[in-house]
């Protein structure tokens, strides 16, 4: 019998909520997250619970799913229930010239997430 260790589990959500991201899916972006689980961003405030992290999700889809997106994972770290990123991306909207997620992730769900990001609107 195969034991997973915490950084293991941790790794595996993070690369679905990568992965999930990416392909523009709220379905499996949501199942990442439960409804005690807060996105703490420095642009637009705390989002607390189901239907509030899916709202912030459909604003950031509508922007990353335009034509014209570049997005690029600097870094990647997981240690324990953490896990942390370091990304840069342009969209038609802005340029996000410096972005970083941290994740506190717990028995499979993203139990708290951080975002902070230098973003320069384009218009």
């Amino acid at each position: 019998m195969a034991s997973t260790s915490p950084s293991a589990t941790t790794e595996s959500v993070l690369d679905h909520h990568l992965d999930a991201f990416m392909d523009q899916n709220m379905e499996e972006m949501m199942a990442d997250y439960g409804e005690d689980s807060v996105v703490i961003t420095n642009t637009a405030g705390a989002f607390h619970g189901l239907d509030e992290i899916r709202t912030l999700f459909e604003g950031l889809f509508a922007e990353f799913e335009q034509s014209d997106v570049e997005f690029q994972q600097d870094e990647q770290v997981v240690e324990g229930d953490i896990a942390y990123i370091v990304w840069h991306a342009e969209t038609p909207d802005n340029a996000y010239e410096f972005a970083t997620d941290t994740f506190l992730i717990r028995d499979g769900t993203i139990e708290t997430q951080t975002l902070g990001a230098v973003v320069t609107p384009k218009n």
